[in-house]
């Protein structure tokens, strides 16, 4: 085959065909000159000859092991080096981004002496052992396919033996002993003990990586978005740096506009002493980025200067993850990010008003989905209804259902015409089914940068995270609020995306503001989001070489679609003029034994058609309109007994 794996400076962002999104964007900012972590890219060629053939390519071997050589002298360390281990991480990275739906390996290269190595070279024990048992987790999880519920019972019963419900309270020790009980369950499930070559590490965790393709979460993702089945995904090995090595590192994620709302600001979730696995998955709560200024003044600056140069770079919302090391910025990931329709709007006008862009590239910004979201209900916000707690406002909307606490469960229920709210402390890539199958997701974890809030977003579902007052108890299907709120499974809430409030029973609703606009009882200027909406319309308008027609059967219809900007009506179809209370006399004319009981009837019908042909004509007075003459289908007219 052709060459397989692709240095960092050999790439850039045009090439996500080839180097998945998240390498070429890696490969991008390196262009850039940004501070990333050196590292190489196994291209998405490789991925499809592995799930086509079962195995990787001929050569891709031996090209990894002159890329890792070419890493480890950029480095100067060697990968799993007793005494000075160089650690990498190895990350999916597709052509269009999935976010949670495969698979990350961190860590790669610790082992039973290399940990010791590591500790010596950090001057920090507890981090080092830290590393390790997350090494040993993940790997076990990802490439040996153990259920994850087996390391976090060992890591709870850690917590719960040192008397804390927080794991940075773990000391050196506890974590020795952490990772010994996660060899141990290795040892149980798969009757083998944890591999200690590094090289095989890399290798198994690359494997698992292409094999996350098909996993039945991504399978069921790239339905949900239509993204095609054949692409395959790149694989990235990149340096490790480390957030977790004290209160001066941390880990973070960050918007350069706010995705919910479009509004521009400084938006993200920022968690010292953790590893980025730790923000996305929601497992600590963490702070504003803004909050990040106070802890490390000179690394917040120099985000701020990174965020503004690549949303100008690439022109639009752009979503980055980071790792602070004991005071060193480093950037791991950026990508256009996925945002909700309001934001698509008002960010496709942002963009134009700052010259980023033109208006005929803003019509591409936005999709007649997005549009249709747009007008969905809202609460009214005078509705009165029981307020129980606030939290993050993580995708906006106002959704209503029954309270349920597992996913399989809101699959179950929404298949028997329910609508649901799925309730957890938080979301996971194997939550997507029940994500997909609710009307709403509520989460007492997270920020606007965990897994529910990302994917709920991409989905168009209404998310409310963090909503840290609730306690979730998912065996008990309940959940406690301030007051002495209890909801149980089957019980309905109200969650409104927008504003983060959550309601017990359910909250009226009230138009949208967009459909206000389109109906003519609001102004445009009266509000930022219409305005969005508005300017991109009208555009379309002047742009657009192919008319639209409505379809529509009485005046009450084609007046509405003549507000919503129809040309004309394409089809009046009269056969469903005579549905309703009008059946019986179609009914009558149908069934009529003699001819004057048929004449009864028509005449009858006559002036109630004639008088529905004069409404349309007024609506659509100087606009075309194509009537079919009655063409009614039996089945629809005659009695059913």
């Amino acid at each position: 085959m052709s060459k397989l794996v692709y240095d960092f400076s050999e790439g850039n962002k045009d090439l996500k065909d080839l180097l998945g999104g998240k390498g070429a964007n890696l490969a991008e900012m390196t262009n850039l000159g940004l501070p990333v972590p050196p590292g190489f890219i196994i291209s998405t060629d490789a991925c499809r000859h592995y799930l086509r053939h079962g195995d990787v390519p001929p050569g891709l071997a031996d090209e990894i092991g002159e890329h890792l050589a070419r890493l480890e002298d950029a480095m100067g360390r060697s990968l799993g080096d007793p005494s000075d281990p160089l650690l990498v991480s190895v990350r999916s990275g597709a052509k269009f981004s999935m976010p949670g739906m495969m698979e990350t390996v961190l860590n790669v290269g610790l082992s039973d002496e290399s940990v010791h190595g590591l500790a010596r070279q950090a001057g920090n024990e507890r981090f080092a052992w830290d590393s390790y048992r997350r090494l040993i987790q993940m790997f076990g999880k990802t490439v040996l396919g153990i259920d994850g519920e087996a390391f976090e019972h060992a890591l709870d019963a850690a917590k719960k033996a040192k008397g804390t419900a927080n794991d940075l309270d773990l000391d050196a020790d506890d974590l020795r002993k952490l990772t010994e009980s996660f060899k141990g369950i290795v040892k149980e499930r798969t009757g083998m003990d944890f591999p200690q070559d590094p090289r095989e590490q890399m290798d198994h965790a690359i494997r698992a990586v292409f094999n996350s393709w098909n996993a039945d979460r991504a399978v069921l993702y790239r339905r949900q978005e239509r993204i095609p089945a054949d692409l395959g995904t790149a694989v990235n090995v990149v340096a490790m740096v480390f957030g977790n090595l004290g209160l001066d590192s941390g880990t973070g994620v960050a918007f350069t506009r706010d995705p919910a709302s479009g509004q521009q600001g400084i938006y993200g979730d920022y968690l010292q002493n953790a590893q980025g696995e730790d923000v996305v998955a929601g497992i600590r709560n963490t702070v504003p980025l803004q909050d990040l200024e106070r802890i490390d003044a000179a690394c917040y600056k120099q985000l701020l200067q990174i965020m503004e140069t690549l949303e100008n770079h690439y022109r639009d919302l752009c979503d980055i993850e980071f790792t602070i090391e004991r005071g060193k910025l480093w950037m791991l990931q950026t990508r256009v990010g996925k945002r909700t329709a309001e934001a698509a709007f008002r960010i496709a006008t942002q963009l134009v008003d700052q010259g980023l862009i033109d208006m005929d590239e803003a019509l591409t910004r936005v999709t007649g989905e997005q549009l249709a979201r747009l007008m969905f209900p809202r609460f009214d916000a005078g509705h009165g209804a029981q307020k129980i707690t606030t939290g993050v406002s993580a995708s906006p909307g106002a959704a209503v259902g029954k309270a349920v606490f597992d996913s399989s469960r809101a699959v179950e229920q929404a298949a028997a015409g329910e609508d649901v709210i799925l309730v957890r402390r938080e979301t996971n890539p194997d939550d997507l089914h029940g994500m997909i199958a609710a009307r709403g997701i509520l989460t007492s974890r997270g920020g606007k940068t965990s897994h529910a809030a990302v994917v709920a977003r991409g989905m168009g579902k209404t998310a409310v995270c963090g909503a840290d007052e609730l306690g979730v108890d998912i065996a008990g299907r309940r959940f406690t609020a301030p007051g002495g709120v209890v909801v149980s499974e089957g019980d309905v809430i109200s969650i409104d995306g927008t504003s983060g409030e959550v309601y017990l029973g359910e909250a009226p609703v009230a138009p949208s503001p967009v459909v206000s606009y389109f109906e003519g009882h609001l102004e445009a200027h009266t509000d930022e989001l219409v305005d969005a909406v508005n300017r991109i319309m009208r555009h379309a308008d002047a742009r657009r070489r192919l008319g639209v027609y409505a379809n529509a059967d009485t005046g009450e219809d084609c007046a509405r679609a003549r507000r919503f900007g129809a040309g004309g009506v394409g089809l009046v179809r009269t056969e469903h003029m005579f549905l309703g209370e009008r059946r019986q006399l179609v009914e009558r004319l149908i069934l009529a034994e003699d001819e004057a009981t048929r004449q009864d009837a028509l005449d009858a019908l006559e002036p109630l058609q004639r008088g529905d042909f004069i409404e349309i004509f007024e609506a659509m007075d100087g606009l075309p309109v194509t009537i079919r003459l009655i063409d009614p289908p039996l089945h629809e007219f005659l009695p059913k007994r």
